[in-house]
């Protein structure tokens, strides 16, 4: 096991709707592409069902809904690394996102 030095993780829920919609898939790419600064943890429900996958990442509370796995890249770079939320992503039941 990993020793994480950091606070920020990564939540991708894995109940039973967001595996429907291939939330399996989009754990698998955040544990593959994310470094050993950020937790990937696999999620029960987020609460949250019918807009996943659901991704929430903390301690930021930064969420995304519908990630597919193609896009795990583009939250890796730019939000986990970049520190740059991805606004087009952003689950708007909880984000302002500027037109």
């Amino acid at each position: 096991m990993k020793n994480i030095e950091s606070s920020r993780r990564v939540l991708v829920c894995q109940n039973r709707t967001c595996r429907k919609q291939s939330a399996a898939k989009v754990l698998t790419a955040f544990q593959k592409l994310s470094g050993a600064e950020v937790e990937v943890v696999a999620s029960s429900c987020l609460g949250q069902c019918g807009n996943g996958p659901m991704v929430l990442v903390l301690p930021e509370e930064v969420w995304y809904s519908g990630v597919a796995e193609s896009e795990v890249a583009a939250i890796t770079e730019q939000h986990l690394r970049g520190g740059k939320p991805i606004e087009r992503m952003l689950y708007r039941k909880f984000h302002r996102v500027s037109k």
